[in-house]
Order: structure tokens, then C-alpha cells, then sequence
């Protein structure tokens, strides 16, 4: 994209933040999510990438793969957040505690998010507990690939790894998950042709 005439720099920043990175907002925290497994931490972590999408628009360039932009820097603040949470000691909210069970026949309203119950109602529990247990390399990358759609190239853009290293860890990523999952899929009826 060129800057249009009469544009100013801040008028092409608000542009293709708006017109560019805020289309892929649903994809973004539907990874967020999968690393995470929390909404509050999957909608922290894709409010964090925008910031810093914003932050550095004018490094990215009008019309190349925003997508594949927002994601590494979500991946990236995913990695830098997860290093300073493994430093610190485990926080406890006070107030919550203080509080928990002092109100008589409290009524708490349980939030879901539409976009996840739809992926784990898609998925199933099995399958969703099976890719949850996956070690995060091999986690991002069969979510990067299978459910994201992206090239192999794009995932090894992402990640920051070479795309052989992509290519082993979806094949090992894949043959846990089928590890995993046999018994299940031998429940629903499906089964190994190629053990016979």
C-alpha cells in the first residue's frame, strides 16, 4: 500500500492498523487462547501484541502478511511473559480469598467466550485435552498449521525457526496427538488400517 496524498503519517498508521491488524483480532486470540488456556490471559496477551503493533507500525510494511506480523508478536510477548512468570513466586489475590465463600447463596455467573466453546465444541473434550497436554513447540505449531492455516514458511516466520524444524516438530506434534487420541478414535469406530 502507498501512503495516499494528503495523508498524514498518523492517518497511514490509524489506516492499516484498522484496515490490516485489527481484521486478524478473532485469529490472534484464538491462538492466544490455545497457549494460554485462559481468557483473561488469551484477551491480555492479544491486547499486548496490538500495542505493540501500534507501537512499531512503522517497521511493518502496508500490505504484506499482517497476520503472520501479529503473530510472532504475539509469540514473542507469549515467551517474554511466560520468562518473567516462571522468575516470580506464585501470587495469590488476597481479596478473593478474603472473600470467597462470605457471601450466602452467591450466585456466580461463569463467562464463556463463544469463539472457544465453538473450537472445544468442534473439537471435543479428547481432542481439546489432547492438544493441551501437547509441550508448547509442538502445540503452537500443529495450531499454527492445522487450525491457523499458515505456510510452513509463514509458521517458520512466526516461531523464529528454521522451516525443517517446523516440518519435524508438526510430524512429532501429529504422532502424539494420534498417540494420544487411539483409544478415543477406536470408541467412535475409526480404525488403524495400517496395523493389520
Amino acid at each position: 500500500m502507498v501512503m495516499m496524498a494528503n495523508e498524514t503519517q498518523r492517518e497511514r498508521q490509524l489506516r492499516i492498523f484498522n484496515t490490516e491488524f485489527m481484521p486478524e483480532i478473532d485469529a490472534l486470540y484464538n491462538f492466544a487462547y490455545h497457549l494460554t488456556y485462559s481468557e483473561s490471559d488469551a484477551n491480555d496477551l492479544v491486547q499486548e501484541t496490538y500495542l505493540k503493533a501500534f507501537r512499531f507500525i512503522d517497521s511493518y510494511r502496508a500490505g504484506t502478511n499482517a497476520k503472520a506480523w501479529l503473530f510472532r508478536i504475539l509469540k514473542n510477548v507469549f515467551i517474554n511473559d511466560y520468562r518473567k512468570r516462571s522468575k516470580q513466586p506464585n501470587r495469590v489475590d488476597l481479596d478473593e480469598v478474603a472473600n470467597y465463600g462470605n457471601e450466602e447463596n452467591a450466585n456466580y455467573a461463569v463467562y464463556t467466550d463463544l469463539s472457544v466453546e465453538m473450537y472445544n465444541a468442534m473439537l471435543g473434550d479428547e481432542v481439546t485435552m489432547a492438544l493441551e497436554a501437547l509441550p508448547v513447540d509442538f502445540k503452537e505449531v500443529i495450531i499454527l498449521c492445522d487450525i491457523e492455516d499458515f505456510k510452513y514458511e509463514e509458521i517458520a516466520e512466526i516461531i523464529g525457526i528454521p522451516i525443517g524444524t517446523v516440518r519435524s516438530r508438526l510430524h512429532r506434534a501429529r504422532n502424539m496427538l494420534k498417540e494420544q487420541l487411539k483409544t478415543y478414535a477406536a470408541t467412535l469406530g475409526f480404525q488403524d488400517k495400517r496395523a493389520k
